[in-house]
């Protein structure tokens, strides 16, 4: 009956058929599943704050929900005072000049945006390049949109990587595998997805390499997009930069920016899009046949929060600081192989010798099951990362020492 109807008869005749398993999904299940059995698990298989937001952006927000009209429909684009402050934000934290009106649009975390971008953009058929191994997210976003992803790799190897502390400058060997993809590529590709601080490896950027980056994509016709989800999240005197920092970037790219880590509130889903006015029009655009805006007191809470982001990220980031220190010497103390990140919110690590053997997700599985610890295995973020795992630093500093002492048993 259903072939008769012209109904589809299932999931492999829709669009989503071609999205790859979501790396977080078994394993969150997972650890749902062991909490709800009564196990103490320790997660450090992503990151949802345990530190509370700014109390002033609540404190705003509760004033803002006793006011009837503020349950009303909002905007899709975000309030202008809010679009305002995420303007002032970029001139005060990064010295960048981007228009409320024109340059800038709220979006419902970066995850809503950049998929709506892309699918507002991007042509069904054109490639999408994206540095791996890469978010999951990213490559899904690209493919509901239609397009197809070409990964280059940030390092040649793991090696490289190690060498170059997970940093990146403009004499990397990123660009040269970059030139070749698009020489190779036809038709040639139109647009670039990247994420620094790196999710899932840990890498950092200087502004050298966003400044080549930034010529690099208006010498072949590229548009960028960058997820600065851990912005002002920086250790060791470093300072994460802004691609919009970069000289004439708005000609080619946009940057999206959240409240989630950077401020600790990652359940208000407040971000913004902000840089090139074609590309913030087009979102725009689709966003206003898609939704009405997020809730408007948490837009309004967001305000404040954005006003104290400086102080907030400094407190945040010797917090997440102390926390990598700790995972660190416990990983370095095992034998895993990794370069201490300067910023973001994870920690990218090699699996001792004597464990390869098994592969990420075997030693991941087990892991989680004989010791109750959780982690990502490397194959979730890129098929050819078999033996690296992610560490997220999601967890206080005295369960990321409980965390490693089960680990240490489990490894011995």
């Amino acid at each position: 009956m259903a072939s008769e109807t012209g109904l589809r008869k299932n999931e492999s005749e829709f669009r989503i058929r071609d999205l790859p398993p979501y790396a977080l999904g078994p394993i969150a299940q997972a650890v749902n599943s062991a909490r709800l059995a009564g196990r103490d698990v320790i997660d450090f298989s992503q990151v949802n704050p345990d530190i509370p937001p700014p109390q002033a952006a609540i404190d705003r927000a509760v004033q803002a929900i006793l006011l009837p009209h503020n349950h009303r429909y909002s905007s899709s684009q975000g309030i202008g005072k809010l679009r305002q402050a995420y303007s002032a934000l970029y001139q005060k934290e990064f010295q960048v000049v981007v228009d409320s009106e024109e340059e800038v649009v709220a979006t419902l975390g970066i995850k809503e945006g950049l998929a709506h971008l892309l699918l507002a953009c991007a042509a069904p058929g054109e490639s999408v390049i994206l540095p791996t191994p890469s978010y999951p997210v990213h490559s899904a976003a690209i493919c509901v949109a239609g397009a197809h992803v070409l990964g280059v790799p940030l390092f040649e190897s793991w090696e490289e990587g190690l060498r170059d502390r997970f940093v990146l400058t403009a004499e990397s060997s990123f660009f040269r595998r970059l030139q070749e993809t698009c020489e190779a590529s036809w038709p040639r590709p139109r647009w670039l997805v990247c994420s620094f601080p790196h999710n899932p490896t840990g890498t950092t950027v200087e502004q050298s390499f966003f400044e080549r980056l930034v010529n690099f994509a208006k010498t072949h016709s590229l548009y960028l997009l960058h997820d600065f989800a851990y912005a002002g999240i920086n250790f060791d005197g470093r300072r994460s930069p802004s691609l919009l920092s970069v000289r004439d970037a708005k000609d080619v790219a946009v940057e999206f920016l959240s409240v989630s880590k950077s401020l600790s509130m990652p359940g208000w889903r407040v971000a913004c899009c902000a840089g090139n006015p074609l590309l913030v029009g087009a979102l725009k655009r689709i966003k206003s046949y898609l939704d009405f805006g997020i809730f408007q007191p948490l837009q309004i809470g967001a305000i404040e929060a954005l006003r104290g982001f400086s102080q907030t990220t400094a407190d945040l980031s010797e917090r997440y600081r102390a926390r990598r220190d700790e995972l660190a010497q416990g990983l370095h103390d095992l034998d895993f192989e990794f370069a201490q990140p300067h910023g973001g919110l994870f920690l990218w690590a090699r699996i001792p010798s004597r464990f390869r053997g098994a592969g990420s997700e075997q030693f991941a599985q087990r892991l989680l099951h004989e010791a109750a610890v959780a982690v990502l295995p490397g194959v979730g973020f890129d098929p050819h990362e078999t033996t690296t795992l992610r560490f997220s630093l999601g967890e206080s500093e005295s369960r990321v020492r409980l965390g490693l002492e089960r680990l240490r048993e489990f490894c011995a």
